[in-house]
């Protein structure tokens, strides 16, 4: 009996309300750490991760059992939530609408 093996590399870029630049590049780090305990706590892989001040990119290394619109969900609002928390703007943090991905699927099948 064969064994296959699937794996789905996607980068997921979304953007800021408006694409306002909002994210201060002093708090990169701690942005960047919360996203990778999100996609962590949903047994996905996060490969790389990078931000600009009115964007963030993600590599995810996507198990091929789950919806994709349900992690950048959960990365989007757990985001929103964790940056109005920390007060870092004096008004309200929101991501847009949507985001934008492409993907690479690799299937191999063995013995």
């Amino acid at each position: 009996m064969a064994n296959t093996y699937s794996q789905i590399y996607i980068q997921v870029v979304f953007a800021v309300e408006s694409r306002q630049h909002l994210i201060d590049p002093i708090h990169n780090d701690e942005l960047q750490k919360y996203i990778t305990g999100i996609v962590s706590r949903e047994r996905q892989k996060l490969i790389a991760i990078n931000n600009m001040p009115d964007h963030v990119h993600v590599l995810i290394g996507q198990r091929p059992d789950s919806a994709l619109s349900d992690l950048v969900g959960k990365i989007k609002s757990g985001s929103t939530n964790f940056i109005n928390r920390s007060r870092w703007l004096r008004g309200r943090f929101a991501w847009q609408d949507g985001f934008g991905h492409s993907h690479i699927r690799i299937r191999s099948s063995g013995q």
